[in-house]
């Protein structure tokens, strides 16, 4: 089954895919929650399916070289990782005409477009094309593009299964009434228990990883590597090194239209081994995004415990971690009327 609903429709059909014992692939981000996604988890690893987080960067031979060279300590000991991410806010939508309430389109059936999400009234901008400008549908830039870039942060640091211990951060958001409320510039600092730093920023997409003998990194979207020294660059990755997941096909950078994401994923469901992105992986690297939008919305440092996937001592930070669902379109009930369907 192929996701590629809005982001707050992901996770319910995933489950109810799942309950019916169908493989699934889904667009990132994963989920609009943290819960939703240990939720996703569970569910996953009991029904057995196969899971593909929907991001063709794993495919891509470059950004493979750039995990296998920092893993293999071709900067020496990483110290820092910088993940750039576009600033702003889309401008589809920005048609003053767009923003106010209409009626509903013939056909179109409003009512399980929003589904949890809270009532509102109907608006174009306020759907396909801009919905992920809007913190009832999804989290903005941070967890459109950092689905992308934290995850190979996560991949090149070698914590794709667990997380950061502490975030804080400043963001910009428009007041919570607009239509548009997500964060359109944000700083945000992560520190993991081993040590190493992330700097979430908004200003282009890239990413760079620091280290003691060098940095290496790319800026632009599928950009060319570069780094502190050519011979970083040039370094040969031995038979007994670090060899990470690569697809039966390898996408180049300039032409995602080989095989990527969707390739790896028929691929997988013929041999029923893991895809590339399963769904631990995807819910660990929109997690980061998560709890960085609720340090930004709180305004103070948070203590992150990767392990219980919880807040350490913030009661009001560990509530933002789910979110009130509208009924009936609750994961809790969907979960059970199919559970008791099967």
């Amino acid at each position: 089954m192929i996701i590629a609903t809005p982001d707050h429709w992901h996770v319910t059909p995933a489950i109810m895919a799942a309950r019916a014992g169908k493989d699934v692939i889904c667009e990132k981000p994963l989920t609009l929650t943290v819960d939703e996604g240990k939720i996703l988890c569970k569910v996953i690893k009991q029904t057995g399916r196969i899971f593909q987080t929907a991001s063709e960067n794993r495919s891509i031979d470059t950004y493979i070289r750039l995990c296998e060279l920092v893993r293999n300590g071709r900067v020496g000991q990483l110290n820092n990782i910088i993940v750039s991410l576009p600033s702003g806010n889309e401008t589809r939508g920005d048609n003053f005409e767009d923003r106010q309430p209409q009626p509903v389109p013939e056909g179109f059936n409003y009512e399980m477009w929003l589904g949890q999400a809270p009532l509102a009234p109907y608006c174009p901008a306020r759907c396909h094309g801009s919905f992920r400008w809007n913190l009832d549908y999804s989290g903005g830039r941070l967890t459109d593009w950092g689905a992308h870039m934290i995850d190979l942060a996560q991949w090149g640091n070698d914590t794709e299964h667990t997380g950061p211990v502490e975030v804080e951060g400043q963001g910009v958001f428009p007041p919570r009434e607009e239509l548009f409320n997500t964060a359109g510039e944000f700083n945000l600092h992560y520190r993991y228990a081993n040590g190493v730093t992330m700097n979430v920023v908004s200003r282009g997409p890239g990413i760079r990883f620091e280290g003691t003998d060098g940095w290496i990194g790319f800026t632009d979207w599928r950009g060319p590597l570069e780094a502190s020294n050519p011979d970083i660059l040039e370094s040969k990755i031995g038979d007994d090194e670090i060899h990470l997941y690569r697809p039966g096909e390898i996408v180049d950078r300039t032409d995602t239209q080989k095989g990527g994401e969707h390739r790896n994923f028929l691929d997988c469901v013929k041999s029923r081994k893991p895809c590339y992105a399963p769904v631990e992986v995807g819910h660990r690297t929109i997690t980061i995004a998560h709890i960085g939008n609720i340090a930004m919305l709180l305004g103070r440092k948070l203590k992150w415990d990767p392990q219980a996937e919880s807040f350490t001592g913030d009661d009001q930070a560990n509530q933002m971690l789910s979110r009130p669902q509208r009924e009936p379109w609750t994961v809790a009930n969907i979960d059970a009327w199919v559970s008791d369907k099967a």
